[in-house]
């Protein structure tokens, strides 16, 4: 065989991670294969780390040739690590196209949590964000999604399994729906990872159609990057606020809470000097929330290049916090991890094939008046 028809042949060989058990057992059943078949096949791929067919051993010889000739096992690869001196670690994951990712790993005592990315680069363009700034290429297949999990819980081994995952990487979840939703599956399958309903969650701008729908297909904990209490303001730091506004957002946050894992929304609020941090406004985000079973993480904002953002300082911050706590409003300001090597919030970059000529448009940033 020439090495033409070979790079072929490999192109359309199936890859197995971009299943979940649903999907898997739907395959085995299209080549004649009983469903259970799935589910040892998913327990080698995640639970034993087997991604030689060969090794599969309880399946039959013949089913073993088949997997051999037509699928895959097929992850993306590291392309660089850093590590923090918190112990934060992030890495460079790349996928088969070129582009690369960054997912981090945030150890606690009692925890180990994984920021996993959902898109290559991000099209939402928020004012605050470093990712934004790098334009979009494409949404991650799911095997791409779920072997940032597997290949970080190669790196670490058996010594430290990962607790939490969290979709708050590069991109927007709920822009890439089906692939983000399979791999939660997997992250919850017993036959795969086995982790809590719980111990994922979901973060998105706020694409409230996809959040209704989300709520009749998979159970996670959610979070909405909120940033403003308002809309006047919001429409300027989150642009998605335009279409989907927050009198439809607190609605879809209202109706997910009702099924969700967590009778809350976790809210995410990034604390930005003079734009949204005063008395007054946290005034206003208390009657925001006032329907709406609410936590709220206030996170100070961490910087990247050409922005003209600055942190609130911690004196505000905590004054905020003491608005929305006296209100009855459980509120935390969450630590800054990894800041020393660019993984905390917001300022994950990786490397992206801009498709949306953002570069090209873009400005320096000047921060928008207080509203």
């Amino acid at each position: 065989m020439n090495s033409a028809n070979a790079s072929a042949d490999t192109q359309r060989l199936v890859n197995l991670l971009d299943f979940d058990r649903k999907g898997l057992q739907a395959f085995f059943a299209e080549i004649g294969e009983k469903a259970f078949r799935a589910d040892q096949v998913l327990k080698w791929i995640y639970q034993e780390g087997v991604t030689d067919f060969a090794q599969m051993t309880n399946l039959s010889k013949s089913l073993r040739n088949y997997l051999e000739n037509h699928c895959e096992i097929k992850l993306p690869s590291f392309a660089a690590e850093q590590l923090a001196s918190d112990g934060t670690c992030k890495w460079a994951v790349r996928m088969h196209c070129g582009n690369q990712v960054e997912t981090v790993y945030i150890p606690e005592e009692r925890r180990a949590t994984l920021c996993v990315s959902s898109q290559v680069g991000c099209a939402l363009a928020c004012r605050f964000c470093s990712t934004a700034q790098q334009g979009f290429n494409r949404n991650l297949s799911t095997g791409e999604i779920i072997g940032q999990l597997v290949l970080a819980q190669q790196r670490l081994g058996s010594e430290r399994k990962i607790t939490n995952v969290v979709m708050m990487g590069m991109g927007e979840p709920l822009l890439n729906f089906d692939n983000v939703v399979k791999a939660m599956n997997l992250m919850m399958e017993d036959f795969a990872f086995g982790l809590s309903k719980r111990r994922v969650t979901i973060s998105t701008s706020g694409v409230t159609p996809a959040m209704h729908r989300l709520s009749e297909v998979c159970d996670v904990s959610m979070a909405v990057s909120l940033h403003a209490p308002t809309d006047e303001l919001r429409n300027q730091l989150v642009p998605i606020n335009q279409k989907y506004p927050l009198a439809d957002l607190m609605a879809a946050c209202r109706e997910y809470a009702k099924n969700g894992p967590r009778k809350h929304i976790t809210f995410e609020y990034v604390m930005l000097d003079g734009v949204n941090d005063s008395a007054p406004q946290a005034k206003l985000l208390v009657k925001l929330l006032s329907t709406v079973p609410s936590k709220v993480n206030l996170i100070p904002f961490n910087p990247f290049p050409q922005t003209a953002y600055r942190c609130s300082p911690m004196e505000t911050i905590l004054k905020f916090r003491d608005v929305l706590q006296s209100a009855g409003i459980v509120t935390t300001i969450r630590k800054t991890r990894g800041e020393d090597i660019d993984a905390a919030c917001g300022q994950l970059v990786g490397q992206v094939q801009d498709k949306s000529r953002r570069h090209l448009k873009l400005q320096v940033q000047t921060a928008p008046a207080n509203v």
